[in-house]
C-alpha cells in the first residue's frame, strides 16, 4: 500500500504560528490543489484511455510530471501572481495549467476532453495553438526556461524606447532535468542576466528524468553554480510536518540520514510499503539509536506520510519562498522546490513513471481519494463556496487589460541608392542600415540589431556608431578617445544594437522575444540578427522554436557558402540553403546583388509585427561582384517590375 493523498490535509495541521485566517486560506487552497490534481490527471486519462483514436498513435500528456507541479502552480496562480506577470510553464505541466485556467473561468469545459485533438488543448503550452491564456510556448526542453531571460531583456528594451506599461515578474517553472540542457548555462553566463531582478525560476526537483532517477544529489551543486552567476538561491526542501519531526529528540539524526541519501535511495523509500520504511530508515551506524527513538513515536502510516512531506508540496513554504524572491531587487532568484514525481498518484516514486498511466481502477480510486465524481469528472466547486471564491478571485486578479497594438510604420519599397561599384552583399548590408536611418527614420527607430560578438565583422559598425549599444546598465566606453578604434562602444538604455557573447543560442533566443513584442507589448520591433552562416546550425533548434512561438525576426548568415573557407575548412556553410527553405514561417533570400538585397530587406522588414507576418533568413557573401552586372532598369515602371520579381 502506498499512501497517496491522506497526507495532504494533515500537513496543514503541523505546528504553525500563522493567523487562523491564513490557515483557513491554506486549507481552501489545499482543496483547490486537490481538484487541480484530479483535473490534470483526468484530462490525460480521457485523451489516452477513453477517447477513441483511429490511428492508434499515442497522444501527449504525462500524469507523473504534471502531478509534481500541482502544489507549485496552485500556490503561484491562486495566491501570488499579478496580471502583469508572465509565466513559462514546464512543458509536461501543460495539463496543470489547463486545469487551473478552467477553474479560474479562462477555459471552456468542452476543451478538457480535447487534449491533442484537432484544434484542442496542447500537451505542451503553446501561445499560438492553445485556446486558453499561455504566456510562453514550451516543449523544447530548456528553451522555455531561457525564454524568460530574453523576454525580460526584450521588455526592458521596448519599454525604454516606446510607451508601454511597466512589466511584471518573469517566472519560469523548470523541470530539474531541464538543467542538463546547455541552452540554460549558455544563457546564464551572459553578463546582463545577473541584473534581471524581475526574473524568478522555480525548479521542480523531483529527481527523475525520462529514463531514470537522476544520480547522486545535484541540487546543491547546481545551486552553487547559480549563486556563482549572481543569482539568489532559495531552497524549499522539507515540509513543515517533517521539519517538526526533525525538532524532536533524535530528529536531528533522522535529518542527517535523509540528507545523506542518494536520490535513488530516497526514491526507493517512496516505493516502500509503510511496514518496510522503518527498517529502511534504521541502518547500522552513527545515529541509529536516535533514529529509532524518533521513529518509535510514530506508527507505520505516519512515517510513510511524514517521509513524503517535501517543501515543494508545502503551500505555506512555497508562498514564503515566492515572497522572499520578490524581496530581492538587485538580482534574479531561483527556488529549488523538492517534490515527488507522480505526487498523490499510485505511481509516485517509481523510477519508470514518466510515461506511466493510471489504470481505470486506479483512476476511480483517485476519484474516491479526492472526493471527485468519475461519472462527471469536470465538475467545479459549488458556487459561493470558499474554493469557488478563491478561483474566481484569482481569475479576476489575473485578468489583463485589452492589448492595444500599434501598427508598424510603413516601410519604403526602395531607398534609391545607386549600386554601381564592385562590392559584396555583406558590404551592401552594412550600408543599408545607414541609408534607412536617413530615408526612413521612423522605421530605423524600430530596428534593433543583435550579434554574438561579430557585429564589426558583419559590417554593422556604421550602424552601431549612429545608434549606440543597448545594455541593462550604462557602461563607459574607455576607448572613446582612441582614434584608432573605429566602432564606438558607449552602452546605455538608449542604444539599438545588443552585443552578446559567442553564443548563437542566445542570439536566436533574444531575436525570438524581441520579435514577439508586437503581440506582448503592442509595440513592433524589427529585430535583425547577424552571425557567421556556418554557425546557423548551432542555433537552428531554438531559432525554429522561436518562430513557432510567434517571434518574427530577420536572421542574416554572413559570410555564407565558401567565402569564409580560406580562414579554415570548418568555416564553410553548404547545407544552410535548405535550412532556410524548409523552415515554416520563414522566407529565405540569397541575393547576388546589392540592389536585390536592398529590396528584399525592405520587404522582410515590412513583414514583421503582423498577425500574418513572417520571419526571414538571408545568406550573404563577402565576395565582391561588379554591381553593374545586375542591369537594374532606369525606367521606373521596369524597375518596379524587376523589384516585384525579386521579392516574389
Amino acid at each position: 500500500m502506498t499512501p497517496r493523498l491522506a497526507s495532504m490535509t494533515p500537513r496543514l495541521e503541523a505546528k504553525t504560528d500563522m493567523p487562523k485566517a491564513d490557515l483557513l486560506s491554506l486549507e481552501t487552497l489545499d482543496r483547490v490543489q486537490q481538484r487541480v490534481l484530479w483535473l490534470a490527471t483526468s484530462i490525460i486519462h480521457h485523451a489516452k484511455k477513453i477517447r477513441k483514436t483511429e490511428s492508434g498513435v499515442k497522444v501527449g500528456g504525462h500524469q507523473a510530471s504534471s502531478a509534481s507541479m500541482v502544489s507549485i502552480m496552485s500556490a503561484l496562480y491562486f495566491m501570488h501572481l499579478r496580471s502583469d506577470d508572465r509565466v513559462s510553464v514546464k512543458p509536461h505541466a501543460a495539463p496543470v495549467l489547463h486545469a487551473i485556467n478552467y477553474l479560474m473561468g479562462r477555459l471552456d469545459r468542452e476543451y478538457l476532453t480535447e487534449l491533442r485533438a484537432f484544434h484542442g488543448l496542447q500537451s505542451y503550452p503553446s501561445r499560438s495553438k492553445d485556446p486558453d491564456p499561455v504566456d510562453f510556448s514550451t516543449g523544447s526542453v530548456g528553451i522555455g526556461a531561457t525564454a524568460t531571460i530574453w523576454s525580460s531583456l526584450a521588455h526592458r528594451f521596448v519599454a525604454g524606447h516606446f510607451d508601454v506599461p511597466d512589466g511584471g515578474r518573469q517566472v519560469a517553472l523548470v523541470g530539474d532535468a531541464e538543467l542538463d540542457e546547455g541552452a540554460v548555462w549558455e544563457a546564464l553566463v551572459d553578463p546582463m542576466v545577473s541584473r534581471l531582478s524581475e526574473l524568478t525560476w522555480v525548479v521542480d526537483v523531483n529527481r527523475q528524468s525520462l529514463d531514470r532517477v537522476v544520480p547522486d544529489i545535484a541540487a546543491g551543486r547546481i545551486g552553487a553554480m547559480f549563486e556563482a552567476a549572481g543569482w539568489q538561491t532559495i531552497t524549499v526542501k522539507y515540509g513543515r510536518r517533517l521539519r517538526e519531526v526533525f525538532e524532536r529528540p533524535g530528529g536531528d539524526a533522522l535529518q542527517v540520514r535523509i540528507d545523506g541519501m542518494s536520490n535513488e535511495e530516497y526514491q526507493r523509500l517512496l516505493r516502500s510499503s509503510p511496514s518496510e520504511l522503518r527498517g529502511r530508515l534504521i541502518v547500522p551506524g552513527r545515529g541509529k539509536r536516535s533514529i529509532e527513538r524518533v521513529l518509535n513515536e510514530m506508527d507505520d502510516i505516519e512515517i510513510a506520510e511524514v517521509i513524503r512531506d517535501l517543501g515543494g508540496h508545502d503551500l505555506s513554504d512555497l508562498l514564503g519562498a515566492f515572497r522572499r524572491a520578490d524581496e530581492i531587487t538587485d538580482r534574479p532568484s531561483i527556488i529549488f522546490a523538492h517534490t515527488i514525481k507522480a505526487w498523490g498518484l499510485p505511481t509516485q516514486g517509481h523510477p519508470a513513471n514518466h510515461s506511466a498511466l493510471l489504470s481505470s481502477g486506479q483512476w476511480e480510486q483517485l476519484a474516491r481519494d479526492l472526493h471527485a465524481d468519475p461519472s462527471d469528472p469536470w465538475v467545479t466547486f459549488a458556487p459561493g463556496s470558499p474554493e469557488d471564491l478563491l478561483c474566481r478571485q484569482a481569475g479576476e486578479r489575473l485578468k489583463r487589460p485589452r492589448l492595444v497594438r500599434h501598427a508598424p510604420p510603413p516601410v519604403p519599397i526602395d531607398i534609391g541608392r545607386s549600386h554601381t561599384d564592385n562590392s559584396s552583399t555583406q558590404q551592401a548590408f552594412g550600408r543599408f542600415f545607414v541609408d534607412v536611418n536617413h530615408v526612413a527614420p521612423e522605421v530605423a527607430a524600430r530596428i534593433v540589431t543583435v550579434s554574438p560578438d561579430v557585429a564589426s565583422s558583419t559590417n554593422l559598425g556604421g550602424w552601431i556608431n549612429r545608434v549606440g549599444i543597448w545594455n541593462v546598465n550604462e557602461r563607459i566606453d574607455w576607448f572613446a578617445d582612441d582614434t584608432d578604434d573605429l566602432v564606438h562602444r558607449q552602452e546605455s538604455g538608449e542604444g539599438q544594437h545588443i552585443e552578446l557573447g559567442i553564443a548563437e543560442g542566445n542570439l536566436v533566443g533574444l531575436l525570438g522575444e524581441l520579435g514577439a513584442t508586437w503581440s506582448r507589448d503592442g509595440q513592433v520591433l524589427m529585430p535583425v540578427g547577424t552571425l557567421y552562416d556556418p554557425f546557423v546550425n548551432r542555433a537552428l533548434e531554438p531559432w525554429s522554436f522561436g518562430i513557432y512561438a510567434g517571434g518574427q525576426s530577420i536572421l542574416v548568415g554572413t559570410p555564407s557558402g565558401v567565402t569564409l573557407a580560406p580562414e579554415g575548412g570548418a568555416h564553410q556553410s553548404i547545407t544552410t540553403p535548405s535550412v532556410g527553405l524548409e523552415q515554416p514561417g520563414c522566407v529565405a533570400f540569397e541575393p547576388a546583388f546589392g540592389q536585390d538585397l536592398e529590396w528584399t530587406l525592405l520587404h522582410a522588414l515590412g513583414r514583421l509585427g503582423l498577425t500574418n507576418g513572417t520571419s526571414s533568413y538571408f545568406r550573404l557573401s563577402t565576395r565582391p561582384i561588379d554591381q553593374t552586372l545586375a542591369s537594374v532598369p532606369s525606367d521606373l515602371v521596369e524597375r518596379e517590375q524587376r523589384r516585384q520579381k525579386v521579392i516574389s
